[in-house]
C-alpha cells in the first residue's frame, strides 16, 4: 500500500509515488520578433499562488529524471516532443521554504510558432516573457535562469543554435539580432556577415522577403550536414 504525505508546497495530501526532496525546472528560450525570450507558467495553486516561475514539478519514482521533466512541462504549458537538455542541479539548503527540496535544471530551445502554448495541471497561465522584461520569480528560479543564459551564451560560441529558433528560411540580419539577443552586444552587420558566410553554414536561396515595407533582403536556410557536422564537433567563433 502505497503511504501519503502532506505535500510540502501545496498542502495538500499526496500519495508516496512522488519525490518530496527532488523536483525539475525547465528554461525554455524562443526568438520572436527579434526578441531572445523565455517560457513562464502561473502558479494556480499552493505556497506560490499567483506568481510566476518556471514550468516545472516532482518527481513520480516510477519515473526517469528525463521522463518526469518532458511530463512536466507538457502538463503545465503544452509543449511536448521536444529536445530537453540537462544543465544541473541546484541544491542551496534555502532555496525552498518549508525543507531540502534539490531541483534539477533543463533547457530548451524551440521555435514559437512551431508549438501551441497552453496552461493546464497546477499552472493557471502560462507565456512568453522577454529576457529584459523577465519579473521576480519564485525560489531561485532567477537564478536557475541566469545560469541557463550562461550556459547558453557559451554554446553560441562554439556550435550554431539557430536552427532550433529560427524559422526555416531567414534573413542574415534576423541570424545577426538573434545572436545579438543572446550575448547581449551589439555588432557590426558587415563584420557578422563576412564571418557567418566563410563558415558554409548558410545555403542562399533564390528567394527574397515578402510584403515588406523596405528593401526585401535574400533569404537563408541552413545546410542541414554543414549544421550537424558543426554541431558535433563545434567551432571557435568570436564576434
Amino acid at each position: 500500500m502505497l503511504k501519503k504525505f502532506i505535500d510540502k508546497e501545496s498542502g495538500r495530501e499526496v500519495e508516496s509515488s512522488v519525490m518530496n526532496a527532488i523536483t525539475i525546472d525547465c528554461v525554455v528560450f524562443g526568438f520572436d520578433k527579434g526578441s531572445l525570450e523565455v517560457l513562464l507558467i502561473e502558479h494556480a495553486e499552493g505556497i506560490r499562488k499567483g506568481e510566476w516561475g518556471l514550468p516545472g514539478g516532482w518527481i513520480k519514482k516510477s519515473e526517469s529524471i528525463d521522463g518526469a521533466a518532458h511530463r512536466l512541462l507538457a502538463d503545465l504549458t503544452g509543449l511536448d516532443d521536444i529536445y530537453l537538455e540537462q544543465l544541473k542541479a541546484f541544491g542551496s539548503p534555502d532555496r525552498f521554504p518549508l525543507g531540502r527540496v534539490i531541483t534539477i535544471g533543463y533547457y530548451a530551445l524551440v521555435k514559437r510558432e512551431d508549438y501551441n502554448i497552453k496552461a493546464g495541471f497546477t499552472a493557471s497561465d502560462a507565456k512568453w516573457y522577454k529576457i529584459a522584461d523577465i519579473p521576480n520569480l519564485i525560489y531561485d528560479h532567477n537564478e536557475i535562469l541566469e545560469f541557463s543564459l550562461v550556459n547558453l551564451r557559451n554554446r553560441v560560441r562554439q556550435a550554431p543554435i539557430g536552427f532550433n529558433l529560427l524559422p526555416e528560411k531567414f534573413t542574415l540580419f534576423e541570424l545577426m539580432k538573434l545572436y545579438e539577443e543572446i550575448l547581449a552586444v551589439e555588432m557590426d552587420k558587415s563584420n557578422f556577415r563576412r564571418k557567418f558566410l566563410r563558415m558554409k553554414l548558410l545555403n542562399p536561396l533564390d528567394e527574397k522577403q515578402q510584403d515588406v515595407s523596405h528593401r526585401a533582403a535574400q533569404l537563408y536556410a541552413f545546410d542541414p550536414k554543414i549544421y550537424e557536422k558543426l554541431t558535433k564537433k563545434g567551432f571557435s567563433f568570436e564576434f
